[in-house]
């Protein structure tokens, strides 16, 4: 059986895959690395062979963190238990049911009064749109949300998002392949390890108000559902359910529910503002569906193709997780006539999907048409992998999907988008291609309607 074969470098191009084809080996420090190009790569590992390639991949900074706990780090057993349980616990709660989706709206309104507040004058919207990911995500987590000017709240949501921005970091990749670094030199890491301990401080508050107020009959939330389960597993010895865990899995949810969410509403908003030719179809096509006197609601999403095409696009075109996660081979692996041991990351480039030029003609250009057919209606693709595939596939997809469009929406039916350079000058290339593709500081106006 032939040998991957191997290239020995730290960047990641789509040269390689010209040269080496959809499956080839980088060395990122000492370690072997396999990396999968192009959709039928990346389809036949995560979705054809799953369970094979639903490990998770070195990423030695949150190793050093989580300690193989919570839901996005850990690995085998551990994983899928922690994953069967915050799945089932969020459709217990309401995921991809009215009930969420009345939280959300509720939450959407009061994103409008916040913006309102702006008086239409150029701000930076980060903080704001952070806001309101985060108060979805504390409601089902803690039960309720929190005003905007909370204290405790803004800081507790600083560290979340100042973590995220260093995570994506130049300095973080080198981290991420010399891990001796992580010990040995100053950088931003370790603002990540402090911000860590406020978090997770932070969240052991939480529950231990959720110890002293438990009712088993009536869970009330997340951390409820956790407790109540770590009381059935009290017999077990070897349960994974324990404070330690619980503290990581929530801290997780913050993380991938919060900042994801909000910085691709970030970026939506921005590309908005480079495009008005985009942001008045989309508005006109809210007129017509919903009109100014109700809120949006997801049974309006199918009547408004455009809107859901944009959307798509947004994501498409940003490709927030360029490489995706790191997975890992649960076993030695026999694939394309390649074997790849047991443990060996992979990487799976979701860039080379969303950016597939026979899927999406012209992929460097934002055209919510790359979602449309020849009628205008709304057209499915398989390449649309923003949350990305298989068993590891984002366990938040459906409120991520339900915030996106019920934010924007709102947003867009309260508001004219203004800013404050011509369109031509707007900047829409991403800040750092590390981690997370973060769109570039911009000002905006928002003009009630």
């Amino acid at each position: 059986m032939e040998t991957l074969r191997k290239v020995t470098t730290s960047c990641l191009s789509q040269q390689f895959s010209k040269v080496y084809g959809p499956v080839f080996t980088l060395y990122f420090g000492m370690k072997p690395t396999v990396v999968l190009h192009g959709y039928e790569a990346v389809k036949e590992a995560l979705i054809d062979h799953g369970e094979e390639f639903a490990g998770r991949g070195r990423f030695p900074i949150a190793e050093r963190i989580n300690k193989g706990l919570g839901i996005i780090f850990s690995h085998g057993n551990r994983w899928k238990e922690i994953r069967r349980f915050s799945l089932m616990t969020l459709r217990n709660l309401g995921m991809g049911k009215k009930s969420i989706e009345d939280c959300v709206q509720e939450e959407a309104q009061c994103l409008v009064e916040e913006l309102k507040k702006t008086n239409g004058s150029p701000c930076d919207p980060t903080f704001i749109l952070s806001c309101a990911p985060c108060n979805v995500i504390c409601s089902i987590i803690f039960q309720n949300r929190f005003d905007y000017n909370d204290q405790d709240f803004l800081t507790f949501m600083e560290k979340v998002n100042e973590n995220v921005r260093i995570l994506s970091s130049p300095w973080l990749q080198v981290c991420n392949n010399f891990p001796s670094l992580i010990d040995y030199c100053p950088g931003s890491h370790h603002t990540i390890l402090k911000n860590i301990d406020y978090i997770r401080s932070y969240i052991s508050e939480k529950i231990k108000e959720h110890q002293e107020s438990l009712n088993v009959a009536n869970p009330r939330d997340f951390i409820d559902y956790y407790l109540i389960k770590q009381k059935q597993e009290n017999h077990n010895q070897q349960s994974e359910f324990t404070l330690e865990h619980l503290a990581t899995t929530v801290s997780d949810l913050f993380a991938a529910g919060t900042e994801t969410t909000s910085t691709t509403l970030r970026y939506a908003l921005l590309l908005l503002l480079k495009h008005p030719h985009v942001t008045a179809k989309v508005q006109e096509e809210i007129d017509h569906v919903v009109g100014r006197h109700r809120s949006p609601c997801m049974q309006d999403k199918s009547h408004m193709p455009y809107t859901d095409a944009m959307i798509h696009e947004v994501q498409r075109f940003i490709d927030l997780l360029p490489t995706n996660l790191p997975h890992a081979v649960t076993c030695d692996t026999k694939f394309r006539n390649y074997l790849i041991p047991k443990g060996t990351t992979v990487i799976t480039s979701l860039s080379s999907v969303l950016h597939d030029s026979k899927e999406f003609p012209n992929p460097e250009v934002f055209d919510p048409g790359h979602f449309l057919d020849g009628n205008g209606n709304f057209k499915k693709s398989d390449y649309f992998m923003p949350f990305s595939a298989g068993k590891r596939i984002c366990a938040g997809e459906g409120l991520a999907r339900m915030e996106l469009f019920l934010y924007l929406t709102t947003i867009l039916q309260n508001f004219k988008l203004k800013s404050l350079l011509h369109t031509k000058d707007i900047n829409i290339t991403p800040v750092v291609n590390g981690f997370a593709s973060l769109p570039p500081p911009y000002k905006i106006c928002f003009i009630p309607v």
